[in-house]
C-alpha cells in the first residue's frame, strides 16, 4: 500500500537532485529520458455546484456540475472567469432563499421552516445546493452567464458527473435520478439524449451508468459518442487491472479518469497514458479525500494529459493545486516551451469519435 508514495518520493528526489521541476522529470520518464521541446497545460474541469445524493434537495443525478473554459483561454483566464461565476452563484443563493417546502396535510411541517438552499461547502470545494429538478442548476448557470456576457457552448462548456453507481436502488433495479423518480437503464439513455438536445453546451457525462450495465454503456456511446464525451471514472477498472488486461475499452467510452493512488507507481501512470494515447482522452482527477500536496499537478503536466479535474475553487487542498497549475503555466510561457496547439486546435464539441483520458488527482 506504500508503493505509490515511495515511487512519488523517488521522482521528487530525482527532480531535486537534477535541479528540475517535477513535471520535467515526469516528462523525461514519459519520453524515454528525451526532454520534449514543448509541454501542454491540461484543460480545466472545474466543479462549481454539487446536487448529488448527499445534498438536501431531491435531485440525485448531478453529483458534480462541471465547467470547462474554452480551450483558447489561458488557465489564468479560465480560473478568473469561473471565480466570477462562483461569486454570482453565492450572491444569488444569499439574496434569493427558496420557498417553503410543501407539507402534507396532517403533518406539522411549519416547525421545520425553510430548508437552506445550500448547506455547506462540499469536499469537492464547491457549493452543495438544494435543488429538486435537473433543469434548476443548469438554468442557474445559464442565467449567470447571460448576466456576465458569457455564452454557454462558446465561452465555456459543461460536464456532469452523474455518479451512476450511487443512483441505483437495488430493491427496484432502477436508477433514482430524483427522490421518488426511478428510471430503468434503458430509460436513462433516453434521459441523457434529451438532456443533450435541450442543453447542447453539455459536452461530457462522467459515469452515466454503473460499470455492470455494459449494454447501456454501448447504447449511450452509440447514441451520443459523436456529440459529447462519455467518461468512465469510478466505473473504470483500477490502473493495475487495466494494465494487466491491456484493455481500456471496458466500459465503452471516450475517456478515462485516472488517479494516483497508494498502489500506483510513476511507471504505471506512464504506461496507462501511453496505452490510452490516440485512443482515449485522459483526465487526471482529484480524490475526494486528499492532502494539499500539489505534485499531482506536475504529474498531469508531465504526462501530457488533456484534462485535469481538481474539484472546485475553494478549500485549501484544491486551491493549492490550482495555484501550482498557474505557476507551471507561467514557467512554460517564460521558457518558451508552452505548446498552445492543444488550446487553439482542441475540439471539445465531441464531433470526433475519439477517447478522452482524464487524470484525477
Amino acid at each position: 500500500m506504500a508503493i505509490g508514495a515511495v515511487s512519488l518520493a523517488v521522482a521528487k528526489t530525482s527532480a531535486i537532485l537534477g535541479n528540475n521541476p517535477l513535471y520535467i522529470n515526469i516528462a523525461l520518464l514519459k519520453h524515454n529520458q528525451e526532454q520534449p521541446s514543448t509541454l501542454t497545460v491540461p484543460l480545466l474541469m472545474v466543479t462549481l455546484v454539487s446536487c448529488g445524493k448527499s445534498s438536501p434537495g431531491k435531485l440525485n443525478l448531478m453529483k458534480e456540475l462541471i465547467c470547462i473554459p474554452h480551450p483558447e483561454l489561458t488557465t489564468k483566464q479560465g480560473v478568473e472567469m469561473l471565480m466570477e461565476i462562483q461569486k454570482n452563484i453565492i450572491k444569488i443563493i444569499e439574496t434569493q432563499p427558496p420557498p417553503k417546502p410543501e407539507t402534507k396535510k396532517g403533518h406539522d411541517g411549519g416547525k421545520r421552516g425553510q430548508q437552506p438552499i445550500t448547506g455547506k461547502m462540499s469536499h469537492f470545494g464547491c457549493l452543495t445546493i438544494n435543488y429538486d429538478t435537473i433543469d434548476q442548476p443548469l438554468l442557474l448557470l445559464q442565467g449567470i452567464c447571460a448576466n456576465l456576457g458569457l455564452e454557454l457552448g462558446t465561452n465555456l462548456h459543461l460536464a456532469i458527473n452523474c455518479a451512476g453507481h450511487e443512483l441505483m436502488d437495488y430493491s427496484k433495479g432502477k436508477y433514482e435520478v430524483m427522490v421518488g423518480t426511478y428510471k430503468s437503464a434503458a430509460e436513462m439513455v433516453d434521459l441523457y439524449v434529451d438532456l443533450i438536445n435541450k442543453y447542447p453546451s453539455i459536452i461530457a457525462f462522467i459515469d452515466p451508468f454503473r460499470k455492470e450495465d455494459s449494454e447501456q454503456w454501448d447504447s449511450i456511446y452509440n447514441a451520443l459518442g459523436s456529440r459529447c464525451y462519455i467518461i468512465a471514472g469510478t466505473a473504470s477498472k483500477s490502473i493495475s487491472k487495466l494494465l494487466e488486461h491491456g484493455n481500456i475499452n471496458i466500459p465503452k467510452s471516450n475517456g478515462l479518469i485516472i488517479r494516483h493512488t497508494n498502489e500506483t507507481t510513476m511507471s504505471d501512470l506512464v504506461e496507462i497514458t501511453n496505452l490510452a494515447d490516440s485512443k482515449k482522452h485522459i483526465i487526471f482527477g482529484s480524490a475526494e479525500g486528499e492532502a494539499s500536496d500539489d505534485s499531482l499537478v506536475d504529474l498531469a503536466v508531465g504526462l501530457g494529459v488533456r484534462f485535469i479535474k481538481l474539484g472546485g475553487l475553494s478549500r485549501g487542498e484544491r486551491v493549492t493545486k490550482y495555484n501550482r497549475l498557474l505557476t507551471i503555466e507561467e514557467e512554460l510561457v517564460q521558457s518558451g516551451t508552452l505548446d498552445t496547439s492543444l488550446s487553439c486546435n482542441a475540439r471539445i464539441e465531441g464531433q470526433e469519435q475519439e477517447t478522452m483520458t482524464l487524470v484525477k488527482v
